[in-house]
Parts: C-alpha cells; structure tokens; sequence
C-alpha cells in the first residue's frame, strides 16, 4: 500500500486528503479543510499564503497522525498567481490576487510594446488581463520596489513546495498559464521578459509535472511528524490535476473541470497555435506526459458564490445545495448572461449585476434567488455548449462525449443542462478529481504508476462516473440560439 498526501488550494478553499494505493484502486480521506479567499492589503487585493500555509502544516500534521508513514506530498493550486521572494528566500509582499484593479489597468500598455498576436504566437497562451504577465508589466511600470528586490519568483504551488522542501523549481504546468514560457523551446521567453522590462533573474528552472524534489526540509519533518516523506511536483495548475484524473475515451472526448472556473477543452498531443485558434482565443497550457490541454477558461460556478454572499450580507445564509434546488422553482430558459461579460469580473453585488445585464439587455429582469439561480447555472450550461462547438469547429473535431470533473461534477442541474443545450452525453465524475490527479501524479512520480494512460485506468476502477444522456428539445435548441446572439452583441458593444 503507497499512501499519499495531497494538498489542494482553491481560490474559495484548501484541502488536504490521504490517498492510499493498492496497485489497482485509489482511495481518498479527506483530513483537513479550510477556507481562503482574498484580503485588502497595501491598496491591492492579495492572498494571505502564509496563513495558507500554517493550514496546510495543520492538514499535513493530521494527515501524518493519521497513517503509518505517508510517502510523498505533492501540492496544486490555482493558476498564474506568484509570490517573489528575496535573496535570502523571504517573501516580500502577499502575492496579488488576479482579480486586482491593477493587472486589468496594465492590458493596453502591454500591447503597446508587444502585439496580442505576437504574444500569442509565443506563448499560445489565451488572452486573458488576468493572466500573470500583465502584474508583472504593471509591477515594472510602477518600479514597484518589490520587483527590484526579487531575486525568485515562484508560482503559489510552487511557492508552497519550496516551504516544505526548500528546493525553488516552477513546474511546468504552471508555468505555462503565466503567458511568460516560449512556445518554442518551453523556457522563460527573454523576448517577451526583455520587452516588458522584466527581470529574468527571477526565474527558476522548469520541471515536468510529475518530478521528485527531495524530502521534506527537517523543521517541516519536526513539526508535522511526516518523517522523510517526499514532495513530488505534480501537475501543480489544478486544471492539469483534474485533467490527468478525468477517464477521456480519447481525442473526441471533451472534458470541464467545473468549479470557481469551467475549464472547456480538448487534450491534444501539440500546441495548436495558428490563425484559427488565435480568432477563438484558445489556450494551449502544459499538462502531464507531454500533453496539452487546448481550451478556453470560463467564468464558472464563482458567480453563484458571490450571489451566495451578497445574500448573506442581507441575512439569508443559502445553503448551496438548497439553492441550487431552487433553481427548479423558476421557469426555463427565460432570461441569460455572458459569465464572461466584464461586468462580472470583479467580487461583490452579483445579483444587482445579473439583474442589471438583463435589462440593459432587454430581456425579463430575475427577482430572487429562484430565478437568478436557474439564470446562472443555465447560462453557465449554455457558455460550455457554445465554447464546445468553437472548439470542435477550430479544430475539425468530432465531439463526441463531455467529461464534467470538480466541484461542478456534482450539481446535477449543470450536469443534465450541459448534456441538454450540447446535445451530448456528459459523463460527470470523479467530483474530487484534482485531489485524485495530484495523487495519481505521485504516484507517477514514485514510479508506483507507470503512464498517464494507467493512472486513467486507475480512476476507471476507483470511481464510477454518473452519465446524462442529451434530452434534445426545441426549447433548447431555441435557446441556444437566443444564447449565442447574445453572447454576440454583448462582445460587439464591448469591442465598440
């Protein structure tokens, strides 16, 4: 029996589960969990990660109480964050949150000195403000005095492995969603560094997911009680976790990883970086055995979290299952968002805002949680359907099934929703699937599993996928059309 220890750091919450190995089967205990989210702190928004990082030691703590010995860690999080430290490893600031005014701000002039074409053609990496390379623009524009003294820059998984191990690597996987890596050669681009006025001493060597680094550092081993565990950089970028765990039939399968994010895609063998994939604003992020995951990045699940909070401040404290089943109460397919319209990118008000989008759009307003719930989900449904017929027809795919992994995995009405307004089969599961790929990596790791091809088999016999078969209507049909025109002019008025 190999027993693992995952730590996995969402944008909403950080968990630390045991995974134990039989050779055949995977199974997980959750030990620990904890909230996280943004704070104000010097004027931006930033996560507090030293306070993410005494939970994990908590959650580390009692997942060693409760084995025998745990043979490796391995740790993912969220993407395209960073933290920078000093020349004596100290970090100087709280990493900034991606959601900060300032990334946004830095677009424009980032475009100035190097087009969003030729980013792309670099990077193949999907436009995005969020996406690093515009905090770090910002930061040299600003002579931030952070920038000027950082002698490394680690993303947050990685950032987090160098506390518990003491070894300063960027995985590879991460790596890639910073826009910051050559397409070409798969290192730090000098071209686009140079450009920005980005110091490339900052930046450490590349490492394939999967890659032991050593056992953890001796306080570590001291103060959680692991012993000489070793710490495996798997596929740190959650997506590429989740991923690597989801049991794809092959090139025709489709997968979601559906949480704060919908991450839509296909895995393909190669970058895909051309005319056609650039107009469509794909993304070609790193993932495990030389895999690429070519996909666009949705706003996802995130908006009914900060519904769930804008009602809580008024005094209703939502259970998100019950709300979700509310949804049920409200009539279908009457009114719809854009989950990526700017107007929701930033925390705070969502219902005012989803209402809002509605009559600026001339369509019927949603009044309560009811029917701003069933907005919400069926938007989301419909923002999957149409990112998956872009992709099949960038390119020239036959989708044939969708696999729903994640958090969202478990919300039956995304599920069935997605299955209806695609038109195809969704298979959703497993719900834990980014703990179960950074196991699976371990495991890789250790060479207890031999290829990414056998750790999907691993999943096969461990977790049984539950299937929502496409109920075809025209009320759908009618719908997605309705949808995809609004997504349309809604693009249109924001480009003018």
């Amino acid at each position: 029996m190999t027993t693992l220890a995952a730590v996995d750091i969402g944008a909403q919450s950080g968990r630390i589960a045991v995974g134990e190995f039989d050779g055949e089967r995977l199974t997980i205990t959750e030990v620990h969990r904890f909230a996280n989210g943004p704070i104000q702190d010097g004027g931006h928004l930033r996560w507090d990660v030293r306070k993410i990082f005494d939970d994990v030691l908590v959650g580390l703590t009692k997942a060693a109480g409760a084995a025998v010995a745990i043979d490796a860690i391995g740790v993912d999080s969220w993407a395209i964050d960073f933290g920078l430290l000093d020349q004596s490893g100290t970090l100087l600031a709280n990493p900034t949150h991606y959601r900060d005014a300032r990334r946004m701000a830095a677009v424009d002039g980032v475009h100035e000195r190097i087009s969003g074409r030729r980013l792309y053609d670099r990077t193949g990496i999907q436009h995005m403000p969020i996406n690093t390379v515009f905090e770090l623009a910002a930061m040299a524009v600003e002579n931030d005095p952070a920038l000027e003294r950082a002698e490394t820059l680690l993303m947050i998984p990685d950032l987090l492995q160098y506390w518990l191990s003491g070894v300063k690597v960027s995985e590879f996987t991460n790596a890639t969603t910073t826009q910051c890596i050559d397409a070409g050669s798969g290192r730090w681009s000098a071209e686009i560094l140079d450009a920005l006025d980005i110091p490339m001493r900052m930046f450490t060597d590349i490492v394939q997911p999967c890659t032991p680094l050593g056992v953890v550092a001796p306080g570590i081993s001291q103060q959680t009680g692991l012993g000489d565990t070793q710490v495996v950089a798997v596929a740190t970028h959650d997506t590429g976790s989740a991923v690597a765990a989801t049991a794809l039939a092959g090139p025709t399968s489709a997968y979601i990883s559906a949480g704060t994010w919908s991450l839509v895609g296909l895995e393909v063998a190669e970058r895909q970086i051309n005319d056609r994939t650039y107009a469509a604003n794909l993304t070609n992020e790193g993932g495990i055995a030389g895999t690429f995951r070519l996909l666009r990045n949705l706003t996802g699940l995130w908006l009914l979290h900060e519904c769930r909070e804008a009602w809580a401040q008024e005094g209703d404290n939502w259970d998100y299952g019950v709300l979700v089943s509310r949804a049920d109460q409200a009539p279908a397919l009457v009114s719809f968002i854009d989950p990526d319209d700017v107007r929701f990118a930033s925390p705070g008000e969502m219902p005012t805002r989803i209402r809002e989008f509605c009559a600026s759009t001339g369509q019927p307003v949603p009044e309560g949680p009811a029917p701003i719930v069933r907005c919400v989900l069926e938007s989301i449904a419909l923002k999957h359907a149409l990112t998956l017929n872009l992709i099949a027809a960038t390119t020239g795919t036959q989708i044939e099934n969708v696999h729903i992994v994640g958090g969202g995995s478990r919300n039956d009405r995304l599920c069935q929703w997605t299955a209806d307004a695609a038109g195809l089969p969704v298979h959703s599961g497993p719900e834990e699937a980014t703990l179960v790929g950074n196991l699976l990596g371990q495991a890789i790791g250790l060479r207890e599993v031999a290829s990414l091809t056998e750790a999907r088999e691993v999943v096969r016999q461990s977790f049984a996928p539950t299937t929502y078969e496409p109920r075809l209507s025209e009320q759908w049909r009618e719908a997605s059309a309705r949808f995809a025109a609004l997504v349309s002019s809604v693009q249109l008025q924001g480009a003018t």
